[in-house]
């Protein structure tokens, strides 16, 4: 993508979510900080079918650290990985009590040293909760940055940072939050909406298929 397209780009984005923000629902940074942990290989929507009743009982780090490991585990059952999930929120539950007083700290490198939470969510957290700018690259977001021509990289970390490159600082937050609606909406992984997409005059994946389809109808006509 040129550097001219980035404006497009984000006005296209601004025009079809623009009030593009987390799907996951959490009213302060440790719900949110939990519910991102729990969304890892998982859909926001299942994820918020389960967090409102395990924060209505088990509202505090404190409170919840409180629980088992097996009744931590039936809360979250009908999550993916619920084991590990379950072992890994508990531990980081202890761990901001002991460390933190039971508040999440706006500081990538603690909450990136807590169990089950990496450099996306982290980063969720961050620009989410405490306005920092950040992009979280998601399954989503990886996608499209490729299909749009946003990036070659070979890597997530590397994605992020053509990413903060070639957007400007005060749109990353908005933009990997439109990207990944985006991404759930239109730009599937194995179907994507290319019709519906008003992205096609800026987009190197579009162009390549297109480029591809009018190569063949030439060779079938010749």
């Amino acid at each position: 993508m040129k550097k001219a397209e980035i404006p497009v780009l984000l006005h296209q984005l601004e025009h079809l979510y623009p009030d593009a923000t987390c799907e996951l629902i959490h009213r302060n940074p440790f719900e949110l900080l939990i519910a991102v942990i729990l969304s890892a290989q998982c859909t926001d929507k299942l994820v918020n079918e389960v967090t409102p009743g395990l924060f209505e009982k088990h509202p505090t780090p404190a409170e919840m650290a409180e629980l088992t490991q097996e009744e931590m585990e039936a809360e979250i059952r009908r999550i993916g990985l619920f084991r590990n999930k379950a072992k890994n929120i508990l531990e980081t539950c202890r761990r901001l009590v002991h460390e933190q007083g039971g508040q999440v700290p706006n500081d990538y490198d603690y909450l990136v040293s807590l169990p089950g939470v990496g450099r996306k969510t982290a980063n969720v957290v961050l620009s989410t909760a405490f306005g920092v700018p950040a992009i979280a690259v998601d399954t989503h977001v990886d996608r499209l940055a490729h299909r749009l021509g946003l990036t070659k990289a070979t890597n997530v970390l590397q994605t992020e940072e053509d990413l903060m490159r070639k957007l400007p600082k005060d749109r990353w937050t908005f933009a990997h939050h439109a990207l990944i609606l985006h991404g759930r909406r239109v730009c599937a992984a194995r179907t994507p909406k290319c019709e519906l997409c008003p992205m096609q005059d800026i987009c190197a994946h579009y162009k390549k298929a297109s480029k591809a389809a009018s190569k063949k109808t030439r060779s079938a006509t010749s």
